[in-house]
């Protein structure tokens, strides 16, 4: 029986449900102005530890800023108090509502505040990054990812530190995960504004996880949209073919298909990085080193076109690591 590809609109609703317990899942949303000099990463994230404890909901934000630095801000309620959809991208807490087609948020920590109203624009397809229904639906991979708005425009206004940023046409993506922990070590991106070329979306992950006391080897998926052309290196096969590594600043990945070869790398200085605390629901810790400042080179080989590169300022940078010893400043 030939396998059933995934229909994006089953999987942007919660995959949480009430008696579920060891679960972590966030829609989460990146936008960058065109100079590259600021950029706004907000998310909304469900958290249920496995064993005993409460079910909460999170929200994050973080105004990154080249020139004076980030604020980063995290508050968190019991789940009853937030609604997450299941039919649709439609999640509402007490400081933070996101949809497809806005997000609104004024989140407050001590004197801090950061504020933002924006309203989202992306007419493109969503980036769906397993090919097949049941690598959603089964137990493998068991970290599920999404991305339901790959290459939005975001108009609004950002408030922070007392001061007002203009958003007209800033690009971005809005994504969505779900998994029972993070992975040992991973790497993620995604970038869709380029100094070389305004049509082109990339995004891709690398990651080791654990099945039972066992650690598999990197897997990667890398995904391009190129012209309106749709690349996917995402197969069973390609999972296990793509090259990657992963350090405290750089992500690198290659990898080939009968249609496309692809050949890059994401990295960040400390100074554009910042160090968030991911608990997972078996009670252990990540550290996610995040930018959504990174530097980007991306080197393309579609077949029948001459290969480009293209870079990038204005990438989106996660780094995921056990280690503790990673010497980014944490601040959530």
């Amino acid at each position: 029986m030939r396998s059933r590809r995934p229909d994006p609109a089953s999987y942007e609703g919660v995959h949480f449900h009430g008696g579920r317990r060891g679960h972590v899942e966030s829609y989460f949303l990146k936008i960058t102005d065109p100079a590259a000099e600021r950029a706004l990463w907000v998310k909304a994230t469900i958290f249920a530890p496995r064993r005993r404890g409460e079910v909460l909901a999170e929200s994050w934000a973080i105004a990154f800023d080249r020139e004076r630095g980030p604020v980063a801000i995290k508050t968190t309620v019991p789940f009853g108090y937030a609604h997450f959809s299941k039919e649709r991208l439609d999640v509402a807490l007490p400081d933070l509502t996101m949809t497809r087609e806005r997000v609104k948020g004024d989140l407050r920590r001590g004197d801090e505040s950061l504020a933002f109203d924006l309203e989202l624009v992306d007419p493109s397809q969503p980036l769906v990054h397993y090919p097949l229904a049941r690598m959603y639906d089964g137990p493998f991979p068991s970290g599920k990812t999404m991305t339901p708005l790959p290459d939005l425009r975001a108009t609004g206004e950002v408030r922070v530190r007392g001061e007002t940023w203009d958003v007209r046409g800033w690009r971005g993506s809005l994504g969505h995960n779900w998994q029972s922990r993070h992975p040992v070590l991973y790497g993620w991106g995604h970038c869709n504004q380029w100094n070389e070329d305004d049509d082109v979306v990339f995004e891709g992950v690398s990651g080791r996880v654990r099945v039972g006391p066992a650690t598999l080897p990197m897997l990667s998926v890398l995904l391009l949209r190129y012209h309106g052309v749709r690349y996917e290196l995402n197969r069973l096969a390609d999972l296990a073919r793509n090259r990657a590594s992963v350090t405290f600043r750089r992500w690198e990945f290659s990898g080939h298909g009968p249609m496309v070869s692809l050949r890059g790398e994401l990295s960040s200085t400390p100074e554009d990085m910042v160090g968030l605390h991911y608990a997972n629901p078996d009670g252990s810790m990540n550290y996610c080193l995040n930018s959504k400042l990174a530097s980007a080179r991306l080197e393309v080989a579609v077949r029948g076109r001459a290969p480009v590169v293209l870079t990038s300022r204005a990438a989106a940078l996660e780094i995921g690591t056990r280690d503790p010893n990673h010497g980014v400043t944490m601040v959530l």
